[in-house]
């Protein structure tokens, strides 16, 4: 575990109508032929409009149950294999997908950020640890813009005085 990046659980809602052609899983190959990211685990819920049938994609990199289990903190049974991304059960996705409203869906992904392995690294051996984590959407930094610019300011003024 030592040896893994920084790993981040992504929860991704789609309305319905949402546009998939594609673009998300090519993305997805990309990074990680680019070894930026590692996708661990991935489950995809969707709704279909007309028939209400439940699609489901799965993927789980082959290996990783155990780490995936760990850093979830499940207690997978030596003796039997986990047969779903994430742990659930059959009864359990099928749930979710009940949850949907008719065309939406739902995705979880747990992605290890390859890039960031040496970095992590540092910093524990520096004593560090990690206190928190997010992104900022586009809104959140456009609201805060102002105050992070005042602040640059006030500090290239300290720098040039």
């Amino acid at each position: 575990m030592s040896e893994i990046g920084p790993v981040q659980l992504l929860n991704i809602g789609f309305e319905p109508g949402a546009n998939f052609e594609g673009r998300i899983a090519d993305e997805l190959a990309r990074l990680e032929g680019d070894r930026t990211i590692r996708v661990l685990d991935l489950l995809f819920i969707g709704r279909d409009t007309d028939s209400n049938e439940i699609v489901v994609l799965e993927h789980q990199e082959e290996s990783m149950g155990a780490i995936v289990g760990a850093l979830l903190g499940l207690q997978l049974d030596g003796e039997k294999e986990q047969e779903h991304s994430f742990g659930f059960s059959e009864a359990e996705i099928e749930q979710m997908g009940a949850g949907l409203d008719p065309g939406g869906a739902a995705g979880l992904m747990l992605i290890e950020h390859v890039w960031a392995r040496d970095l992590k690294r540092a910093v524990r051996d520096a004593g560090g640890r990690m206190l928190s984590q997010d992104f900022l959407t586009p809104e959140t930094v456009a609201a805060a813009e102002p105050e992070l610019a005042a602040m640059s300011a006030a500090i290239e003024e300290r720098e040039l005085s």
